[in-house]
């Protein structure tokens, strides 16, 4: 399984709708960025657009995301979204941002079991849908994984994907790949890996190394979107059909923000990770970031995909 993980603010429902058009099939689900659960029990209107299933038509499958601790509201949540068609959530216990992790949700709840063990205690025992669980090897160190395993081995999830790092170290450093094996040695779970897959070779090297096939892939995907055939053992015209990926998207940008500022925005965000698949060298991406209109910004995109074609 190819699965394209969660990234808040960039693999929305308006990226996979758009590379489900040009890569149709290449993964085989999404994660959907959190839902957040401290906005009670009920998800905000922004949040809620991006799992709903009428704005997932011709999206690839998607697995909605729950970030939080608040067990009430988190089966509340997992109902409405059962009652929406859904028949799994995931529960985010891996996000590194600090302003989250402060208030034990993300990774911040990884130092503390038995809150973990008190959440999942009380909503596996009330949802009616599959619950999979996607975690870091710790929030300060890879040691807090050895008393989160015992607690997760003593419920049926559907799987458990790990991020390798600490929430600590947020996407710094190199994943710690001997935590990982620990992990998978002792989880009962069917283990899903995640973490710095940005070619064929480091998915094969994590294959032949622990014999996981099943792995979630996030900046690997906007820095190559052709990167899941690869893995595949596919042939395909990279470059070229990235570049009609990457005009798609910020058509579809246009489309969907109405207003200049929110639309130059949303672009450069994508922009700051899609360059490298056009072969646009670093220095000219970042002079077209520094541009602060958004006719200015679109015009030097559209010159970039263009000159791709045409080469």
């Amino acid at each position: 399984m190819l699965i394209l993980a969660p990234m808040q603010g960039l693999t929305e429902v308006l990226f996979r709708r758009v590379y489900e058009r040009h890569f149709p099939k290449a993964l085989d689900y999404a994660v959907s960025p959190f839902l957040s659960l401290t906005h009670g029990t009920v998800a905000s209107d922004e949040q809620l657009d991006d799992v709903l299933p009428e704005n997932n038509v011709g999206s690839m499958r998607v697995v909605p995301q729950l970030l939080g601790k608040e067990k009430e509201e988190f089966v509340v949540m997992a109902e409405g979204l059962q009652k929406l068609g859904y028949d799994e959530v995931n529960w985010n216990i891996g996000c590194p941002m600090r302003r989250v992790a402060a208030k034990h949700r993300g990774s911040g709840i990884l130092p503390f079991p038995d809150e973990i063990d008190e959440v999942l205690r009380y909503v596996t025992a009330r949802v009616g849908v599959a619950l999979s669980v996607k975690m870091r090897i710790g929030h300060r160190s890879g040691d807090e994984s050895e008393r989160v395993i015992d607690v997760l081995n003593a419920y049926d999830l559907k799987s458990v994907t790990i991020h390798p790092r600490t929430g600590k170290q947020q996407y710094g450093g190199t994943p710690d790949l001997q935590r990982f094996g620990e992990c998978l040695k002792r989880l009962r779970h069917k283990v899903i890996y995640n973490g710095d897959i940005c070619t064929a070779e480091d998915y094969n090297s994590i294959v032949q190394r622990f014999g996981v096939h099943d792995v979630m892939i996030g900046r690997g995907v906007l820095y190559d979107p052709s990167l899941p055939l690869k893995i595949r053992g596919e042939e395909c015209d990279s470059r070229k059909r990235a570049a009609d990926m990457v005009q798609d998207l910020m058509d579809e940008i246009v489309r969907v923000f109405p207003a200049d500022q929110p639309r130059v925005r949303k672009m450069k965000e994508y922009w700051c990770l899609a360059y490298r698949s056009l072969g646009v060298v670093e220095s000219r991406a970042r002079e077209l970031l520094r541009l602060e209109g958004y006719e200015e910004f679109k015009k030097g995109v559209e010159q970039e995909v263009e000159r791709l074609k045409v080469g």
